[in-house]
């Protein structure tokens, strides 16, 4: 493939069920365990792990903002220090389970609303890459952001990558919504193939945009999310 294929994974808490990992991870390469700040718990943390390890797939941290109710798509006002604590407590729990299966940690991904902030605010992309060298692993994030800025500033390692299931607003936002909405296959592929292909991607008004891709992300909790993973699975290996 010329790019991975990533996954927010490990979102389901106690006996509520979100999402469905055992579909997806056959069609991934990446896969974002969640910490249990925004979502999922020990137990779903480990078996999530072992789902990746039986497929050969990479397991990164998909940290989040302290904010289980709001699934941590709420901001809130966090220092620096603070913040990387923050990061570092959740990575340090993925960790154990990673030893467990004899698995290193591949990267770092910031849920929700952090993922928004850090794009954003300098002192929370540096707390995120702050927690990053700790690990030495590289964060994903959205190019021409201070995802981009700070982590390549840092040389912590930085992963750019596109949303095939999400809309983009037309000055290159991320167009983020409490829930996922279905989404087309076919569309989630040709978004997909644009952005690591030709460089490009098209904006809810219809307007092209310059786009850098390493990784293209889908989300587990989308309703038809697994033939979505299959379709954007496929193209990337026709490229």
């Amino acid at each position: 493939m010329r790019a991975d294929i990533n996954c927010d994974m490990g979102e389901s808490f106690g006996l509520y069920r979100v999402g469905n990992d055992e579909g997806i991870m056959p069609y991934i390469t990446q896969a974002n365990v969640a910490c249990g700040f925004h979502a999922s718990d020990p137990n779903h943390m480990r078996s999530t792990v072992a789902l990746a390890n039986r497929h050969g797939v990479k397991v990164g941290a998909h940290v989040s903002l302290p904010d289980l109710p709001g699934f941590g798509r709420r901001e809130m006002k966090i220092d620096r220090e603070e913040m990387a604590n923050i990061v570092l407590y959740q990575i340090g729990a993925l960790d154990a389970f990673l030893k467990m299966e004899g698995m290193e940690l591949s990267h770092i991904k910031p849920h929700g609303a952090l993922y928004g902030m850090a794009a954003r605010q300098r002192p929370i992309a540096e707390a995120v890459a702050d927690a990053a060298a700790v690990y030495g692993v590289p964060v994903t994030g959205i190019a021409g952001t201070l995802h981009e800025e700070v982590y390549t500033e840092r040389g912590v390692g930085f992963l750019p990558e596109f949303f095939a299931d999400l809309d983009y607003s037309d000055e290159g936002g991320l167009i983020i919504t409490r829930e996922h909405d279905a989404v087309e296959p076919e569309l989630a592929a040709r978004r997909a193939v644009e952005a690591v292909r030709d460089g490009k991607m098209t904006t809810v008004g219809g307007k092209t945009l310059p786009a850098k891709a390493e990784t293209v992300c889908i989300h587990s909790d989308t309703p038809n999310s697994v033939e979505i993973a299959k379709a954007v699975h496929a193209a990337m290996n026709k490229l």
